[in-house]
């Protein structure tokens, strides 16, 4: 196919050519809404490095998922920052802990409205990483312990799907197992199966008052080198019973997310993090890009790179563009000369 012969131009000439080949599309059930749970009443903190995310009181979680659920987004992931932290994160199971309670009031208030809950230690320790402490390091088999104990209590205060976060090896298999004993057979697992050590994070320490205070996350989370090394803990957590496997990152790992799209059959979800989320907004405060534009194209490369789930904190202007019918060409149409 050569030109004159071929001439791509005709297919792009007019909008509704333009819109019946188009390869692919978004649409709000893509949308997962991360939320930051604080305890209190009355908290509604903006997180400087994240303008127009919070961390919030309960009440304040449940009005604004409940703007969420207007908008037709059809999940949140919870993240809790807890009144006390201790060595071995008490309040991440503990029965009535920050993130225990917000998912019973948000099941009551929204009952249709699914709510995710990260597993993971690192929010809840004083030290700042995601497990118990051994010898400088995080120990993995008994951190295994908390976390299961962590996703059971989440899963008994009503939550519809747990996501664990912490990068331990088997921990898969580990929550899976204790789920299943306990008469939660049904309630799925989204796995953070390949989860690199990134400098994206930045802003997210900052909401969930997470940051090591020794050393880094290293020794369990990827290397951003490695692309065989997500095939292999991707395929390990899927044995395990992982039901939605995910990338994280996103943007800079966009290859991965095709890895993952191509070798396993399961949902692929992607995580749009913070520091992709916190360049945009900057970005857009200097005049430097269309924002909108910037939004939805970011959230069509996840499309494209084959994702099923995009989990972003742009999740309400995205569903806001979509519901007042945003051209989706318009991601894709250039301003230059």
């Amino acid at each position: 196919m050569f030109f004159p012969t071929f001439r791509a131009r005709r297919i792009r000439g007019k909008e509704v050519f333009r819109n019946m080949v188009r390869e692919t599309s978004l649409s709000v059930n893509d949308l997962v809404y991360p939320m930051f749970s604080v305890f209190g009443k009355g908290i509604r903190k903006e997180i400087s490095s994240m303008p127009g995310i919070y961390q919030q009181s309960i009440e304040h979680i449940v009005a604004e998922a409940q703007q969420a659920h207007e908008l037709g987004i059809p999940a949140v992931l919870l993240f809790g920052i807890p009144e006390r932290k201790d060595a071995v994160g008490s309040d991440a199971y503990a029965k009535h802990g920050i993130i225990q309670e917000t998912i019973r009031a948000l099941k009551k208030q929204l009952p249709k409205l699914a709510v995710i809950t990260d597993v993971c230690m690192c929010e809840y320790t004083d030290h700042g990483h995601c497990g118990i402490i051994k010898d400088g390091d995080v120990d993995n088999d008994s951190t295994l312990e908390l976390l299961c104990k962590e996703a059971l209590s989440h899963a008994q205060a009503g939550a519809d799907m747990v996501a664990p976060s912490d990068m331990m090896d088997g921990r898969i298999a580990a929550i899976r197992e204790t789920l299943d004993k306990n008469g939660f057979a049904h309630l799925p697992i989204m796995s953070y199966a390949v989860k690199y050590a990134s400098g994206y994070y930045g802003p997210f320490r900052e909401a969930a008052e997470s940051t090591p205070q020794f050393g880094d996350r290293r020794s369990y989370q990827m290397d951003p080198a490695n692309r065989l090394e997500a095939l292999r803990e991707a395929a390990m957590d899927v044995e395990e019973g992982a039901d939605i496997i995910m990338v994280k990152p996103g943007l800079p790992y966009l290859d991965i997310v095709r890895e993952m799209r191509n070798e396993f059959n399961l949902p692929v979800a992607v995580y749009n993090v913070s520091g992709e989320y916190s360049m945009i907004k900057a970005a857009a405060k200097m005049g430097w890009i269309d924002e909108e534009r910037v939004i939805m194209e970011t959230m069509l490369s996840f499309k494209r790179a084959g994702a099923d789930l995009i989990l972003t904190y742009h999740a309400l202007e995205v569903a806001k563009m979509l519901q007042k019918g945003y051209e989706m060409a318009r991601a894709t149409r250039c301003g230059c000369p």
